[in-house]
């Protein structure tokens, strides 16, 4: 039976551990992404606000066909600074690409990464010409195990999803013959996790064994019809660079980098099933996909489209839950509150 794994994150999948740091002052953290050898690895960029770096480096047709780590960011801007803090600590302990094998030449850690805005929640700031991302990046590395965190912790401490604390969050799946699918999402949506006038996440048909608080639509009696711009606890007045939802999605199959990016595609559904408006203009969500290469996927031909549509299927429901574990383990942050403090 396809059931999570044993930790219900996205380091059931064999090979991946996952750190993170927080500024507890600037309300804001760095979340990294491990594979212990290189893994294949596309992007899929759906908001329209992205803050990106090194995306264009996992085009198919690229050099490069694996990466060493993947960072998510709160910080905006400044937080892409977190993979400078990666790619030092990485290449320090001699992991990287290596175009040239000479003496005196270092390898060239690949570390693509995403940030989402957390600069107006309150924290303290004024870091001056010091932003605390490339030390949060190192911290996080050396942070880095089986254990992932929910809620307030790594690039989603300070998020807020909607109007509601957001948080970091992740999910697995294990199938029957041995595919591993796993999510790890940072939350910081305009759009709303809940349905309007309930308590109930979005994503709840996708929930299992009541992982985000088993609540449904109907558990305080009948929901009214959702009217088609009633968007409940969204955020009222968005600006630009201000929202967004970066995840990182991970299997133990065989992908080529072609099939990464179609994995990251399908997965980029999971948003949709979790937070209603999802891709506006102001949301910079990206899915970065992750494979180990452990696992087969399929035999050639149309046995391998058949593995593949599975392991996208079970990505994009791996990341809706993921979403919503996230925002219901988050504790409110600077009078924003929780998804647990609603009536």
């Amino acid at each position: 039976m396809t059931r999570p794994g044993a930790r219900n994150a996205l380091t059931d999948v064999p090979g991946l551990s996952v750190g993170c740091a927080a500024d507890v002052d600037a309300r804001t953290g760095v979340t990294v992404i491990l594979p212990e050898r290189p893994a294949v690895c596309a992007v899929d960029v759906r908001g329209g606000g992205p803050g990106t770096r090194e995306t264009d480096a996992l085009a198919a047709e690229n050099l490069v066909d694996a990466v060493d780590a993947v960072v998510l960011s709160g910080g905006s801007v400044y937080g892409l600074g977190a993979a400078d803090g990666v790619v030092a600590a990485l290449g320090a302990a001699g992991r990287g690409f290596a175009l040239t094998e000479r003496p005196g030449v270092p390898r060239a850690p690949v570390v693509p990464g995403a940030i989402l805005f957390d600069l107006a929640n309150g924290g303290d700031k004024g870091w001056g010409a010091e932003p605390p991302y490339r030390t949060l990046g190192a911290r996080a590395v050396a942070a880095a195990g089986a254990e992932v965190p929910l809620g307030n912790a790594g690039a989603g401490y300070g998020a807020l999803a909607g109007a509601l604390k957001g948080g970091q969050g992740t999910a697995s799946v294990v199938t029957p013959d041995g595919l591993v699918v796993a999510a790890l999402a940072c939350v910081n949506s305009y759009g709303a996790v809940v349905q309007p006038g309930t308590r109930a996440f979005w994503a709840w048909p996708a929930e299992i064994d009541g992982e985000f608080g088993g609540v449904r639509p109907w558990d305080d009696g009948p929901p009214p019809p959702v009217a088609p711009e009633d968007w409940g606890l969204a955020k009222a007045n968005p600006a630009p660079r201000e929202n967004t939802t970066i995840a990182v999605v991970a299997t133990n199959a065989d992908l080529t980098p072609a099939e990464a990016r179609r994995v990251a595609q399908m997965a980029s559904a999971g948003f949709a099933r979790a937070i209603r408006p999802v891709f506006a203009p102001f949301d910079g969500d990206v899915v970065f996909a992750l494979a180990t290469g452990d696992a087969p996927l399929g035999p050639p031909g149309a046995g391998r489209a058949f593995g593949l549509t599975r392991v996208g299927a079970l990505a994009a429901d791996a990341l809706a839950r993921a979403i919503a574990r996230g925002v219901h383990a988050a504790t409110s942050l600077g009078g924003v509150p929780a998804w647990r403090d609603l009536a």
